[in-house]
C-alpha cells in the first residue's frame, strides 16, 4: 500500500491490503489484547506504509492535537522494562500520539511527579514501578491529570489506574510444582521488603506450603534490596550455608536465580540433582542459563499494551470499572526444578 495524497484512508482499505477482517483490524487500532503478534504485525506494517493517511481509532488524539505521554522508567532498559517501554512506545504510535521517555537509574533522583501537571506539551503519563510515596500519586491524581501506574512499588489508591501480573497466582503455582516433586524444605530469595510485588509473591509461595502443613521459616527466607544476580547469588550461598540447606531455592527474579545456579555450582551441587532453582519473569536469560529455569512468565508487553489503552479511555473520559487490572502470569517448567533429592 503506497504512501499518497488524499483523504485519509479507512480501516476497510487496510483490511482490504492486508487480507484481514474489518473487525481484526479494528481489534488492533483499539489495541485490545485478543489479536495474534502476527497479525497485530501485519497491521502495523500497513499503517506504517500509510504514514500520515493511516486510519485512527475513533476518539483518539491526533500528534498535533494533543500533548505527549510522559513515560516514566527509572530504571536501566534492560530485557524487563526493555520490554515493557517498547510496547508502550509501539503501542502510543498506534494511538498517533508522542512519546516523551525519562528513564535510566539517575531519573531516581529526579523530582518529576509535582511539576508534570505543568509540564509543557504534555497531558499526560505513564508511570513504570515509580519509587515517589503514594502521597506522590494522590498529588497527581488530585491535579486532575491523566496517569497509569504499570507494577506498582506500593498498594496503589483505589481510584488510581494500574496494571500489574498477577504475582500471587504465579507465586502459588510456582511453589505448587515444587511441593508436588516433594520439596518441603524451600528457600525463598526475595526482592525488596518494601515492593508489594515481593509482598504478594511471598504470600502466593507459602499457600502451598501451609497446604501440607509447613510454614516458611524466617531462616529460609532472605530479602535483597537490588533483585540482581549478584545479590541472589549472596544470597543462595547463605541459604546453602545452612547445617540443614534447603532442597530448592525460589526467587524473586530469573537473574537471582541465575546468580543460585552459580552458587549451587560453586559448591558442587547439581541441578536439579542435588538441588532445585526457579525463577520468576521468563526474561532471555532464563533460556539461556543451562539449564534453563523453571519460572514464571509474565506478560511484560502485555502490561505495557494494556497500560496505553488504559490511558487512552481516561483521556476521552471514559468511566473505567476496573482501575487495578491484574494479568495472568503463567508457569513455565523447564530443567531446573526436579523431585526432592531422596539422600
Amino acid at each position: 500500500m503506497a504512501r499518497r495524497a488524499g483523504p485519509r484512508a479507512t480501516v476497510r482499505d487496510v483490511a482490504a491490503e492486508t487480507g484481514l477482517s474489518i473487525a481484526t483490524v479494528s481489534r488492533v487500532l483499539n489495541g485490545q489484547a485478543n489479536v495474534a503478534p502476527h497479525t497485530r504485525d501485519t497491521v502495523l506494517q500497513a499503517m506504517g506504509r500509510l504514514g500520515d493517511l493511516a486510519p485512527r481509532r475513533r476518539g483518539a488524539v491526533g500528534p498535533d492535537e494533543g500533548g505527549a505521554v510522559y513515560v516514566r522508567c527509572p530504571y536501566v532498559l534492560t530485557d524487563y522494562f526493555g520490554l515493557i517501554v517498547s510496547s508502550i512506545a509501539e503501542t502510543i504510535e498506534l494511538h498517533g500520539r508522542q512519546m516523551m521517555l525519562n528513564a535510566g537509574e539517575a531519573a531516581q533522583q529526579q523530582e518529576v511527579l509535582s511539576g508534570l501537571a505543568d509540564r509543557p506539551g504534555v497531558d499526560s503519563a505513564i508511570l513504570i514501578l515509580p519509587p515517589e510515596p503514594p502521597e506522590a500519586l494522590v498529588g497527581l491524581r488530585d491535579r486532575q491529570f491523566p496517569f497509569v501506574v504499570v507494577d506498582p512499588r506500593t498498594p496503589p489508591p483505589r481510584d488510581i489506574a494500574a496494571v500489574s501480573a498477577a504475582h500471587f497466582t504465579g507465586a502459588r503455582r510456582l511453589m505448587g510444582h515444587l511441593v508436588q516433586l516433594g520439596h518441603r524444605r524451600v528457600g525463598i530469595i526475595g526482592g525488596p521488603r518494601e515492593w508489594l510485588a515481593n509482598d504478594a509473591r511471598l504470600a502466593g509461595y507459602a499457600a502451598p506450603l501451609a497446604d501440607v502443613g509447613v510454614l516458611p521459616t524466617p531462616d529460609l527466607i532472605r530479602c535483597v534490596v537490588e533483585p540482581n544476580t549478584d545479590n541472589g547469588y549472596r544470597a543462595a550461598g547463605d541459604l546453602l550455608d545452612l547445617e540443614h540447606r534447603p532442597t530448592a531455592l525460589v526467587a524473586f527474579n530469573d537473574k537471582m536465580a541465575v546468580g543460585a545456579l552459580w552458587a549451587a555450582a560453586e559448591r558442587g551441587l547439581r541441578v536439579p540433582q542435588d538441588l532445585s532453582v526457579a525463577g520468576f519473569d521468563d526474561i532471555d536469560v532464563s533460556r539461556a542459563s543451562r539449564p534453563m529455569l523453571t519460572t514464571v512468565r509474565q506478560p511484560l508487553e502485555e502490561m505495557g499494551r494494556m497500560a496505553v489503552t488504559l490511558l487512552m479511555r481516561l483521556l476521552e473520559r471514559h468511566t473505567l470499572e476496573a482501575l487495578h487490572v491484574s494479568l495472568a502470569t503463567e508457569l513455565v517448567i523447564r530443567d531446573s526444578t526436579g523431585p526432592v533429592p531422596t539422600n
